[in-house]
């Protein structure tokens, strides 16, 4: 604990002077490796971010998943123009988001101008995830 010169500690009474300076001392240097410390963090910092800005120009693929059906190749090949493939999702039913063939999300599809979207309504935690 550093004291001023004009004040003084009660538990100091009883103790040399030269033992109260090395307590100084002492606590400037646990001051400094402190600081260096969070010099230490802060490159530390740094370092990811510059670690994560050269991750988000990676290419993903993304893919929204309407619904599955399962069937044999002898249905596959009956089927033609005009069939209709029914899928194990209800209408309404939230759609399934995969990055890079990783369950994410989930959402529902949306009409953007002429094109389909996805509005994500659930991002799916890494302990819950399938796929």
């Amino acid at each position: 604990m550093k004291v001023a010169d004009d004040e003084f500690d009660l538990e100091d009474l009883g103790k040399p002077q030269a033992q109260s300076a090395d307590v100084a001392v002492s606590d400037e240097t646990e001051t400094a490796e402190s600081h260096e410390f969070n010099a230490e963090d802060d490159s530390e910092i740094a370092r990811t971010a510059a670690d994560l800005e050269a991750v988000f120009d990676i290419p993903v693929h993304v893919t929204a998943v309407l619904g599955k059906s399962r069937m044999r190749v002898s249905q596959l090949l009956k089927l033609g123009r005009g069939a209709v493939i029914e899928l194990d999702r209800k209408v309404g039913e939230a759609i399934d988001i995969y990055v890079n063939n990783r369950l994410v999300a989930r959402g529902e599809v949306v009409v953007v101008e002429d094109r389909l979207g996805v509005t994500m309504t659930e991002i799916i935690k890494a302990d819950r995830r399938q796929g």
